[in-house]
């Protein structure tokens, strides 16, 4: 899918790697950070104040690099997820749109079903979750998502191969250059920071990434 994301963008289906970061905190350090100086490292205080956290619902558009939409939050809920998926796809609203996610179930929801079954203005009646219908289980709610006669459609990772979804090296990128060293000292911080990076990021850096893996099963 990776290797048809340019070739897809070009016929105006998006392909999406959508995932969670959860418990991202705010912490501001208790001392002041000490510049770099001739000869010496920047040094950091290792003690710091808690100000709470923030979860991150971001995508990674595979075509183009950049992200989109992100949602920040106190809570990754089935409808904190539901409400990100709704206005990622009013972004492009008549586009295909190919999200790729892992199992977590949050990500196979009644009311994810509930919201492609509207996009896709289906009458048929969806059942009941727990009892019968496309909603009965996991499974059933998983069989519908992934239909590839949907315009709205999920595929996803396999159990226990994180990194196969883009989205995880875009957010080792916000640990690394924005997170890891960072002091804040409101969640209302963080946030507005995360956001600022987004914009700049997709701005200054964003580009498809070079994906080598080519399906094989790895050797080891």
């Amino acid at each position: 899918m990776y290797a048809q994301a340019l070739e897809w963008s070009a016929q105006g289906i998006h392909l999406v790697s959508t995932d969670e970061k959860t418990g991202i905190q705010a912490l501001e350090r208790a001392h002041p950070t000490k510049p770099m100086r001739p000869g010496l490292v920047a040094c950091y205080e290792f003690e710091y104040i808690r100000h709470g956290t923030q979860a991150l619902i971001a995508n990674l558009e595979v075509a183009t690099g950049k992200c989109l939409m992100p949602s920040l939050g106190a809570t990754r809920t089935e409808a904190d997820f539901v409400a990100h998926i709704a206005q990622t796809i009013a972004l492009d609203a008549p586009a295909p749109c190919i999200f790729v996610v892992d199992q977590l179930n949050t990500h196979m929801s009644e009311s994810l079903v509930r919201l492609v079954a509207q996009h896709e203005a289906l009458e048929e009646d969806l059942g009941e979750k727990g009892k019968h219908g496309i909603l009965q289980s996991k499974k059933t709610r998983k069989a519908f998502l992934q239909q590839e006669a949907h315009r709205i459609r999920f595929v996803y990772t396999p159990t226990h191969t994180s990194w196969l979804n883009q989205i995880e090296t875009w957010f080792s990128i916000l640990v690394r250059r924005l997170l890891k060293r960072g002091s804040f000292v409101s969640v209302t911080e963080l946030r507005e920071r995360i956001l600022a990076f987004v914009e700049y990021f997709n701005r200054t850096m964003a580009k498809p990434f070079k994906w080598t893996y080519k399906g094989r099963p790895l050797t080891i």
